[in-house]
């Protein structure tokens, strides 16, 4: 028994150096740079050409009225009149209508072009919102340091600063030897198909294959990943699939005094009571793995020791996070219900009853993954599982983050964005940039627009807006992004 007891306490001294040992290895991975200081673009001039852009009410309202033209016309307009040095430098094509593909030839055909992404569509305000907002929607109001509007987050603070920066460029006297390409979609909310898609199609069709693909989807949080005392510069490395499903039951109906033992509603409900109960299993592989890599040794010591040992403990860790929406749905592929229907009067049996269920897809698993596991956990014949019209997309590929594009973004973040720590990340929801690893497979998502707690939720809600330090950081990190991938 002694015997026994000593070597219990061996391997346990062993296990807790083994531990130790990883967490001291566990060093940090952020590049070491300097303060850029020399962009001096006129943030205040600057801001006030976004609060103007946010005006123009570039709606994507989706089926049976997509857009509204003359918005998006008198938008195109705008642009022209607002950079006159860059529409007189850079070639301008509208590209499925109405979105914009600007191009700044460099000096050096042998240098694969950057790409610049954004969108200038926004989502609707909802009838009756209104009244919620602090400033009207689409005022484009300045106060306390703020712009306020639809588009002021998502995604036009993104476009001007682009914008911004290349006409700060120009008139520097900047000429640069790798091409430089903007891509502004005008229908990035209803999923980019005539916009993102089409201008893919058109770099084929030429044969022009960029070094790298930036967009949206990643952004810089504060005080939103626990034990990380500094702001989270969030690089989206890959985005999840999505597909959702319509569950129908059909049964003979009749009077409700009379009722069988399940209606078409309650064997509907049993079925998504299954659903929801059988959660996709979790993964602490692929962007999450990576990004607990980058974040980890930024935190306390005892939180550095939880990530540098996920061989050991990441079960737990996959469980803590599974406790949370935000952090649940890095891990696995998430089930939503999100519609149903079904009887037509309270004394009445109804015939036929339906739910949608969206499930949003991490990499690594695919939509007939999701649609055997769907099937398998109902395991009932009377349910038919068919795919919702809107079409499916599967995961995107996880692009490098050893890549030297990667690594030229990290520093260009960390020298406008001093503050942050950077990291990979896999963004939740869906960006036009998806449509471009038919030409490269360097594609990554992040724009510095900051969040703090509770601050994302103006995405696609009320009081959208950005501060105007926050935006001439994103006009300066345009510049340098410039810059940097052209030496």
């Amino acid at each position: 028994m002694k015997r026994v007891l000593l070597l219990l306490l061996a391997a346990a001294a062993i296990l807790v150096g083994v531990v130790l040992f990883r967490t001291v290895r566990f060093a940090s991975k952020q590049i070491a740079v300097s303060p850029v200081t020399d962009i001096a673009i006129d943030v205040d001039r600057a801001t006030e050409n976004l609060a103007k852009a946010i005006r123009f009410q570039t709606v994507s309202f989706g089926v049976p009225s997509p857009i509204s033209k003359d918005d998006f016309e008198a938008f195109h307009t705008y642009l022209e009149e607002t950079y006159p040095k860059t529409h007189a430098a850079l070639t301008r094509e509208k590209v499925g209508g109405f979105s914009l593909l600007y191009t700044w030839p460099g000096s050096e055909a042998s240098l694969k072009p950057l790409v610049i992404m954004g969108h200038f569509d926004v989502v609707p305000v909802p009838p009756g919102s209104e009244k919620d907002w602090s400033h009207p929607p689409f005022s484009g109001e300045i106060a306390d340091g703020v712009v306020w509007g639809r588009g002021a987050a998502d995604d036009k603070q993104n476009v001007i600063g682009a914008l911004e920066a290349v006409e700060w460029l120009l008139s520097s006297g900047f000429a640069p030897k790798r091409t430089v390409m903007l891509s502004f979609g005008h229908d990035e909310e209803l999923g980019g198909p005539d916009g993102a898609q089409k201008i893919v199609d058109l770099l084929i069709e030429r044969k022009i294959a960029p070094e790298c693909v930036i967009d949206e989807g990643g952004s810089i949080v504060h005080g939103v990943m626990p034990g990380l005392a500094a702001p989270a510069a969030l690089i989206g490395i890959a985005e999840k699939g999505y597909v959702s499903y319509t569950l129908s039951v059909e049964q003979p109906g009749g009077h409700s005094s009379t009722p069988p033992r399940h209606s078409a509603i309650g064997i509907l409900s049993e079925a998504i009571a299954k659903l929801e109960a059988n959660p996709f299993p979790g993964s602490m592989t692929g962007p999450a793995r990576q990004m607990f890599d980058a974040f980890g040794p930024e935190m306390s010591f005892g939180q550095r020791a939880v990530f540098a040992n996920l061989w050991l403990l990441g079960p737990l860790v996959e469980y803590m996070l599974s406790s949370a929406p935000e952090t649940n749905a890095i891990v696995r592929t998430t089930t939503a219900v999100t519609m149903m229907s079904g009887g037509v009067k309270d004394n009445v049996l109804p015939t036929e009853a339906k739910a949608v269920v969206n499930f949003r897809i991490l990499p690594g698993e695919t939509v007939n993954d999701v649609c055997d596991r769907v099937k398998k956990i109902i395991d009932d014949d009377r349910i038919v599982v068919t795919p919702l019209d809107k079409q499916p997309r599967e995961p995107s590929p996880v692009s490098d983050i050893n890549a030297a594009p990667f690594k030229t973004l990290e520093k260009t973040i960390r020298e406008i964005c001093p503050d942050v720590v950077t990291g990979p990340f896999l963004v939740l929801g869906g960006t036009d940039s998806r449509f471009f690893y038919e030409v490269t497979p360097n594609v990554y998502r992040f724009v510095p627009t900051r969040f703090h707690e509770g601050e994302i939720k103006m995405l696609h809600g009320t009081n959208e807006r950005i501060r105007i330090e926050n935006f001439g950081e994103i006009c300066r990190f345009y510049a340098q992004l410039i810059r940097n991938f052209n030496g």
